[in-house]
């Protein structure tokens, strides 16, 4: 399955984004679909997971203000962004593993398919 990542941009402190990871094919199989961030300088880091069953992980830095959701209608994932700060800016990627585990999606996996990634720039 092909990824598009979308939503990014550029925002205030405190602000609010959406990002969206659209798949090319059905995401209803795949068993665990995730968000990774990497910042300039820095090595890429895992986000967000959400499984087929919708069990939801979220690393320590984000959780309480990122949530995950899966919409299999529409092959679609988001990531819904509140409370940024300036340490959230990365490029953020989507990424699916149709046969792997929440392990592997927040050990940060490379198996699988990634999109492109999208921009997110927060300002102070």
């Amino acid at each position: 399955v092909q990824l598009q990542a979308s939503g990014g941009g550029l925002v205030q402190a405190g602000g609010s984004l959406r990002l969206s990871c659209a798949a090319s094919g059905s995401i209803a199989s795949i068993n665990v679909m995730g968000w990774h961030r990497q910042a300039p300088g820095k090595q890429r880091e895992w986000v967000a997971a959400i499984t087929s069953g919708g069990t939801t992980k979220y690393a320590d830095s984000v959780k309480g203000r990122f949530t995950i959701s899966r919409d299999n209608a529409k092959d679609t994932v988001y990531l819904q962004m509140n409370g940024l700060k300036p340490e959230d800016t990365a490029v953020y990627y989507c990424s699916a593993k149709r046969f792997g585990t929440l392990a592997h999606m927040m050990a940060g996996a490379t198996f699988g398919s990634w999109g492109q990634g999208t921009q997110v720039t927060v300002s102070s």
